[in-house]
């Protein structure tokens, strides 16, 4: 039964994707809209073969890869930028078959610092070779690392120790936003002054569960 719904998926496929190209042809040669779908259509035929046998992991390699190439072929293709921006999304897509590769594994404090430094190095070299005019890399920095710092505390059950790293990590990063944004004003004390009441509250807290 499973061959025969992998079989009509490919024909099917195949066949819708046989119209479309006929379509574009026929309506605007110039521009090879029928691109798009035919990435969707292959999905349905590869989706039955492979996940309906629990090959998850050669899966989403292959839809990892075809996701990398259709950004690729639209940024130098479709797009009149030069700029290759599939390199900031082609490195987050490389995480999905790394992580069911590595199993259970990916599950510790270990990965999560291994894969979140990373992360930062990757967007840093970026920004520093693409775009060096602005310290954008700061930004997905600061976000990857409440990844490794959650997961720590959180196996502590350290609640009032996750709220001061939190409440350090977001402060430090609003002063350095601040400084190269708009060096001449100051403006990161509000949000500073709102995100210390948090540690605050769960000492008050804490406090309170030990009386």
């Amino acid at each position: 039964m499973k061959k025969k719904h992998i079989g009509f998926a490919t024909f099917g496929s195949l066949l819708t994707i046989l119209f479309l190209y006929v379509v574009n042809q026929i309506t605007n040669p110039e521009y090879p809209w029928f691109i798009f779908p035919t990435f969707a259509l292959l999905l349905w035929p590869i989706t039955l073969l492979l996940v309906t046998r629990g090959k998850h992991k050669l899966y989403a390699v292959i839809c990892s890869l075809m996701i990398i190439a259709l950004f690729i072929l639209n940024n130098f293709y479709f797009s009149d930028t030069s700029h290759p921006w599939f390199l900031y999304p082609s490195y987050l897509l490389l995480w999905w078959p790394i992580t069911l590769f590595v199993g259970k594994r990916a599950k510790t404090l270990t990965f999560a610092i291994i894969a979140s430094t990373s992360t930062i190095l990757y967007y840093s070299l970026l920004n520093i070779s693409l775009s060096p005019e602005y310290p954008w890399a700061i930004y997905p920095a600061y976000l990857v690392l409440w990844w490794p710092i959650s997961l720590y505390f959180a196996r502590q059950k350290n609640h009032f120790g996750l709220s001061l790293a939190g409440s350090l990590l977001t402060t430090l990063f609003f002063i350095v936003v601040n400084v190269v944004s708009t060096p001449d004003q100051i403006w990161a004390v509000y949000p500073i002054f709102l995100i210390l009441w948090w540690p605050l509250s769960m000492y008050y807290y804490e406090e309170r569960k030990r009386a």
